[in-house]
Order: structure tokens, then C-alpha cells, then sequence
């Protein structure tokens, strides 16, 4: 069995030994980060508890030279000193995690959902945030110029990331301000957490999907619309996220292809400026595309079309 899966798929079961060898890496540096930070803190115990012991040892000493020696000052009757005690290691439990991204490792709970989100990581980023729309608009860009791999791949996926961390960073700010910082203070609990944090999304997520692709979904969900219709607090409040998210990704595709079709209409004129040219020479034997392709970056550096493209990313989403 395991022989014919390999045989049909290996890229399948290659991901999936690597996953499963990542996971486990993890778990592992989980507990040796918690028992590192467990005997860093027994270390420190025992040191003040020996500290402590001495300094009362000496007190207890000076105390009964001064009674021999005569002097006004009376000693405890029982021998120990009259500070308070201090608390030392409060929280033997708590890790390196929780001082750096408010995770504490003693919490098998805690590990588990931020495995989980690392792991979702890039679905989320895909299907919840513009990345989507820009990223395929570029693409469209180095189709219609017809550059083949220039840019890359990699750096088209770069420019959509950070543009993405642009356009969204008030979205990302308001979730660390509600949601993230009252979590790490433990002022709020984990679910309380991702309500908040779902918050902003959905607005933002309901701000850039039509109507027409909304009611779609919800008529295929079949969710009941209360007699007012679909009211603005009907939709940030009762429509769940299994209806705002494929609504927001139809819509976001719907956009990303009408810009696309507009991007190609000034290179498809070129195309035909130097197809007929071509034709009327009888150059038959040369292909347009090798002709028309440095007209095109000509035109696209002087008409500045990064900046151009950028922004009409960035504007496109009414911020």
C-alpha cells in the first residue's frame, strides 16, 4: 500500500514527511524550552532560599553577642528575622514563549492552537487580506508584457506580501489593540481573543465584498435574513465567517480580473500597432512578439507604470 502511494505521489508524501518531521521538531524545542526555563527558575530558588537561610543565620548571631555584651538591643525570641518573605519563582511553569509571543509552553492547549496557526498561516493570508487580488494583478502585468519570468516569481510574491502588510496594517494595528495586547496581559481569555480579533477582519472582508456575491452565498447557505434584509449589523454581526470569507475571495477575484483586463488593453493595442506593421513590410517570418515586447517596457518605464500600478492596488481598497 505505502509502496503504490509513493508510486502515484511522491511530492504528496514528501510534504507530508516533512510536515510531520517539523511538528515533532517543534514539540521537542516546546518541552525543552519549558524544562530549561523550569530548572533556570529551581536554580534561582535554591540560591535566595540559601541566601535568606545565611543572612538569618548572621542575624541571629549578632543578635546573641549583643545580649552577652550587655547591650539594649533584645534579641527574637525565636531566632528568625522579622522581614517578610519574598516570592521567588511564582510561576515555575511559564517558558521563554510566554516573555516573547505571550504563549505559556505549560499550557498543552496554548501549544496546540498556535501549531495550528502556523500552520493555516498561509490560507489565512490568502483568503482573509488583499494579498490575493495583488498578486494576481502583477500577474497579469508580466503576462500582458509578456516578459515570461521577469520579474520572478519570488520577487512578485515579496512585493504582494509588503503590500499587503501595507494596506492592512490599520486592520493588524486595531487586532493587537483589542484582541493580542489584552490576551498577553491575561486580561481576556483565548476564545474572548479570537472574537475580537475577528472583528476587524470582517469589517474590512464585508467593506470590499459586493452585495450581489453576498446574498449569492448566503442564499447557497441557506442562512435565514431577518425581515429588515441584510442590514449593515446583520452583516457584522450575525453572518458567520463561513459566508463573509468566499464571498470576500469571489469578490476579490472579480476585481483582480476586471483590473487585469484593463492593464492588457494598452499592450494589446501595441501588439497590433506592430502586427500590422509587420505585415505590411512582409515580415511575415518574424514574430510580432520579439518586435513588440520592448515597446511595451518602453511605454511602461515612461509612463512611470509601477507607480501607476501600485497605487491603483493601494486606492482600490478605499482605506
Amino acid at each position: 500500500m505505502i509502496k503504490r502511494l509513493i508510486k502515484a505521489d511522491k511530492k504528496l508524501v514528501l510534504k507530508f514527511c516533512v510536515s510531520l518531521f517539523l511538528t515533532v521538531f517543534l514539540a521537542f524545542m516546546f518541552v525543552g524550552l519549558r524544562s530549561y526555563a523550569a530548572s533556570t527558575v529551581d536554580t534561582t530558588t535554591t540560591e535566595t532560599v540559601s541566601e535568606t537561610a545565611e543572612a538569618a543565620n548572621s542575624g541571629s548571631t549578632e543578635t546573641t553577642s549583643g545580649s552577652t555584651t550587655g547591650g539594649s538591643q533584645n534579641a527574637n525570641s525565636s531566632g528568625y528575622l522579622d522581614t517578610p518573605g519574598q516570592n521567588v519563582g511564582s510561576n515555575p511553569g511559564a517558558s521563554v514563549l510566554e516573555q516573547v509571543i505571550g504563549v505559556d509552553a505549560s499550557r498543552p492547549l496554548e501549544i496546540i492552537i498556535l501549531m495550528t496557526l502556523i500552520a493555516l498561516l498561509p490560507s489565512l493570508l490568502i483568503m482573509m487580506t488583499c494579498f490575493a487580488r495583488i498578486v494576481i494583478v502583477l500577474g497579469f502585468l508580466r503576462s500582458a508584457m509578456q516578459t515570461q519570468n521577469t520579474p520572478p516569481n519570488m520577487v512578485l510574491t515579496g512585493l504582494a506580501l509588503f503590500l499587503t502588510i501595507f494596506i492592512m496594517a490599520p486592520v493588524f494595528k486595531e487586532i493587537n489593540e483589542i484582541a493580542y495586547e489584552p490576551y498577553v496581559n491575561e486580561q481576556i481569555d483565548t476564545k474572548e481573543a479570537f472574537e475580537r480579533a475577528s472583528v476587524p477582519l470582517r469589517k474590512f472582508m464585508l467593506k470590499q465584498t459586493s452585495n450581489d456575491d453576498l446574498e449569492f452565498f448566503v442564499e447557497l447557505s441557506k442562512t435565514p435574513i431577518p425581515e429588515g434584509g441584510m442590514t449593515d449589523e446583520f452583516k457584522e454581526n450575525d453572518l458567520p465567517f463561513t459566508v463573509v470569507v468566499p464571498s470576500f475571495m469571489i469578490s476579490e477575484l472579480k476585481r483582480a480580473f476586471q483590473m487585469g483586463f484593463m492593464i492588457f488593453l494598452p499592450f494589446l493595442i501595441i501588439d497590433i500597432v506592430v502586427g500590422s506593421t509587420l505585415m505590411s513590410m512582409g515580415m511575415m517570418m518574424l514574430p510580432p512578439a520579439m518586435i513588440s515586447m520592448p515597446f511595451k517596457i518602453l511605454v511602461f518605464v515612461l509612463a512611470d507604470g509601477w507607480n501607476l500600478m501600485i497605487g491603483s492596488l493601494v486606492t482600490s481598497y478605499n482605506l
